[in-house]
């Protein structure tokens, strides 16, 4: 079961800092890392996770999620066109997609996903993106149209977060609002108050 509060961190450091507050879903989203340390950073942070109840997402990396015996394996729609879903499916490891577009919608529920990310909600400063933001009434017109969880991603804080859940959306992706507030700490704190609230 996917938590209402999903942050998406860049490495196992972020995670040994966060996930001991109460964080219960968690994406490690590892870049550009060799085979080797991105192994021991998945490994480390199963065993972070197993400690603290929490559920790891992993982030593009199959191959490793399913050698480690991870929950969930997070794919982008480049990374799912090339993955074995056959092989994914058969390891009992849950599915999320990321999906931009109609016709990205339709390509993740061939798959089958355990549950389908729409992005970016609003403008997103992280990384350069060709979509414009989808808006609370996409977030709602996606909920409507799948059967799975739906988690949105992109430029969500705390402040924003009841109008995107109002809008529709099980779980909220978070990135910018943490990695890059000047105490992620307290901003973790901030988002397990509002979601036990």
């Amino acid at each position: 079961m996917l938590h209402t509060f999903y942050p998406v961190l860049p490495d196992l450091s972020w995670l040994e800092r966060l996930v001991p507050l109460g964080v219960k879903t968690v994406q490690l989203r590892l870049k550009d890392a060799d085979p080797q340390e991105m192994k021991r950073q998945i490994e480390a942070s199963l065993e972070l996770c197993a400690k603290h109840d929490c559920q790891l997402i992993v982030n593009d990396y199959w191959h490793e999620a399913i050698a480690l015996g991870a929950d969930y394996i997070h794919l982008g729609q480049e990374d799912l066109a090339a993955a074995d879903l056959k092989a994914i499916k058969q390891t009992g490891l849950k599915l999320g997609i990321s999906t931009h577009s109609h016709e990205e919608l339709e390509v993740a529920l061939k798959a089958e996903p355990d549950y389908v990310a729409l992005g970016p909600v609003y403008e997103t400063k992280l990384k350069k993106m060709k979509w414009a933001p989808q808006g609370l009434a996409r977030v709602t017109e996606w909920k409507n149209s799948i059967r799975c969880p739906l988690v949105a991603i992109a430029g969500i804080t705390v402040e924003r977060a009841p109008d995107v859940l109002a809008a529709g959306a099980d779980s909220l992706a978070v990135v910018t609002d943490i990695v890059t507030h000047e105490k992620p700490e307290k901003r973790v704190a901030e988002w397990l108050e509002l979601v036990s609230a």
